[in-house]
């Protein structure tokens, strides 16, 4: 397949060429090496930093769940079509915000208790329908391995021989905003569904596997029972939800739990994305064998501000420090990136300036869509390519 490669890229065949001048920065290639070893950078991180207070994040806990019950009761209160759609786009941030607590129960950086951090994490993705276990498990594969073509879990890139056995009608929907961001939870839920009916489906191209599943090749056998536990925590609240449709009707459960949590399946996906794909100054490298390295993998990933946002989503958007050291918790990262920052150099990219709202980040999201299609089948380093034909389709759909 012959492509071209994704704006602003001047590289040859998915290879960056370092002595271009064109090519963003002549004088550094982020696909080189770094001249510094992780131990520098955790020595830059102030010690405080890695207290884990239970006491702070249960605050945090607090907060959300305040603010998630008080918007449900107000909108119910309300009652009329101009505060619906205020509350859905509040409240679906709100699941989202409550997503990352539970995922600080995953990472272990919510306390020193693997039990409080484990039951804590149980009650707060399963309030918001996610398996917790099979989540933690999968997002522990992803970090282990982030950058890596063939062994990180979130928004692997497709290689050439996947992306060319793919129909033309599934890369259009896969790669075409908004389609990959609106449609995904309705497929989230068919792939459920399609579960509990014993059917196998694939998580991405090249993918397979289940989260639901304890005999997935995702987990290890000593971790049947720990899917199983989620599981369990997952479908009770999806019982919860059913017995409540019949209490107070489908279309209420629907206006106060359904709508929001479909925004916060596309806060979800939009963030996964947008840390790992998308940076405008210059392409990012994938790594694959000898080439490859937790340090090297981590120094891909991409901050981002989300203007307000920031606070209510708890600083997810210091993703850089956070790959790295992901015991860190979430109200100690903005200052570790701080301190961790010198030692970076050029290898730490300064994420563009929110203004209140990210809606800047759109644009990354559709250039990288747009753009970021397959890597070669082939090489310890490559960059995303761009499928022409599909290229100008996209951008013909866009004018």
């Amino acid at each position: 397949m012959e492509g071209v490669e994704a704006k602003p890229m001047k590289g040859v065949n998915g290879i960056h060429d370092p002595n271009n001048k064109e090519d963003h920065d002549a004088d550094f290639d982020p696909s080189a090496p770094p001249p510094f070893k992780i131990a520098e950078i955790r020595a830059a991180i102030p010690k405080h930093c890695w207290v884990k207070n239970p006491w702070r994040s249960f605050s945090y806990v607090l907060r959300d769940l305040v603010v998630i019950f008080a918007m449900a009761a107000a909108a119910i209160y309300f009652n009329n079509w101009y505060v619906w759609p205020l509350y859905w786009a509040a409240q679906g941030t709100m699941f989202w915000a409550l997503f990352v607590l539970g995922h600080d129960c995953g990472h272990g950086s919510f306390s020193d208790s693997r039990l409080l951090n484990n039951v804590v994490g149980h009650f707060l993705h399963s309030a918001i329908l996610v398996p917790y276990n099979g989540w933690r498990i999968s997002h522990r594969t992803h970090h282990q391995n982030h950058g890596h073509v063939e062994n990180d879990e979130s928004w692997v890139p497709l290689t050439e021989k996947i992306y060319t056995s793919l129909d033309e009608s599934t890369r259009k929907f896969r790669f075409r905003v908004p389609y990959p961001i609106f449609a995904y939870p309705f497929y989230l839920s068919l792939m459920c569904f399609l579960y509990w009916i014993d059917l196998q489906w694939t998580r991405s191209p090249g993918k397979q596997g289940s989260h639901f599943n304890p005999y997935s090749d995702l987990f290890a056998p000593n971790e049947r029972n720990d899917i199983i536990t989620s599981t369990v925590c997952w479908t009770v609240m999806l019982a919860f939800l059913v017995c409540l449709s019949v209490i107070v009707g489908p279309v209420q459960v629907l206006k106060i739990y359904g709508v929001p949590y479909w925004i916060f399946v596309m806060w979800l996906d939009m963030v996964t994305y947008l840390h790992h794909h998308g940076y405008d100054e210059h392409k990012l490298p994938w790594y694959r064998g000898k080439e490859w390295s937790y340090l090297r993998g981590g120094l891909t990933t991409v901050d981002r501000d989300y203007g307000l946002i920031n606070n209510i989503h708890h600083d997810i958007g210091t993703h850089v420090i956070h790959h790295l050291f992901p015991q860190i918790p979430h109200y100690h990262l903005v200052e570790a990136t701080r301190s961790a920052k010198h030692v970076l150099g050029k290898y730490y990219r300064e994420p563009k300036k929110s203004g209140p709202f990210p809606f800047h980040l759109i644009n990354n999201l559709v250039a990288s869509m747009s753009n970021d299609h397959y890597v070669s089948d082939t090489g310890d380093i490559v960059y995303y390519q761009t499928d022409p034909k599909l290229y100008k389709s996209l951008k013909n759909k866009l004018i």
